[in-house]
């Protein structure tokens, strides 16, 4: 199995340096891994670093929280693809979704979807806040709004992911969307469950521990 391609790898701390994004991107290209996930205002500077390398730009979008109009995420959707984002991972409104609003969380959605003009949308869920049937209708929402992915984490709430809720969000969405893992996914063996639950993109900061088989810490 070819790890690499599983792989986004990711730097979405604040303070994130012009150094910590060229050992990023220099990784990503070395390893052959599937995507680099960034911050908005880091889109430009990693997509030059990453021009012709068949690594791919992911950008979040309404990131941590997903608290955020659609408009403004639809706003920031627009300028990182302007900037060289190739895939777009938005947070969907969780406050939302738990008061029941679905058509408010499908509008939040498809105005991303809409602005990405068919480049790759992953939707985050925030699996650590919701019950089984909140993300199973996070995840049918996501489905309903066209998006390609459904993400179980941001990796700055109250946990990440699990091999649960990656095969329960597989499970609702079927063949037709594609799942990610991200949040606490350190190891290689949590990588290899989580591609075994049902996961296609793994959301790292760990990339390279990973394909090199290291055990690290794991958080299983």
């Amino acid at each position: 199995m070819n790890l690499a391609k599983y792989i986004d790898h990711t730097l979405l701390k604040p303070q994130a340096t012009k150094k910590d994004l060229n050992i990023l991107c220099t990784e990503a290209i070395e390893h052959g891994f599937a995507a680099v996930c960034v911050n908005p205002c880091n889109v430009r500077y990693c997509a030059d670093l990453l021009n012709g390398s068949g690594v791919k730009l992911a950008s979040v979008v309404g990131f941590p929280l997903g608290a955020s109009l659609a408009g403004i995420k639809a706003a920031e959707t627009i300028r990182a693809i302007a900037d060289g984002a190739n895939e777009i991972d938005m947070v969907i409104n969780v406050g939302a979704l738990k008061d029941g609003e679905d058509e408010a969380v499908l509008e939040d959605i498809i105005a991303v979807v809409k602005a990405a003009v068919g480049k790759t949308v992953k939707v985050i869920i925030e699996t650590c806040l919701l019950n089984d049937n909140e993300k199973v209708k996070a995840c049918q929402l996501a489905k309903e709004a066209g998006a390609h992915f459904v993400k179980t984490s941001t990796g700055f709430s109250t946990g990440g992911a699990t091999v649960e809720d990656v095969k329960l969000m597989k499970e609702t969405v079927g063949s037709t969307m594609e799942v990610k893992a991200s949040g606490a996914v350190r190891s290689y063996d949590d990588a290899i469950r989580m591609i075994e639950a049902g996961a296609t993109r793994i959301g790292t900061s760990s990339g390279v521990s990973i394909v090199k088989g290291e055990k690290g810490e794991s958080a299983y």
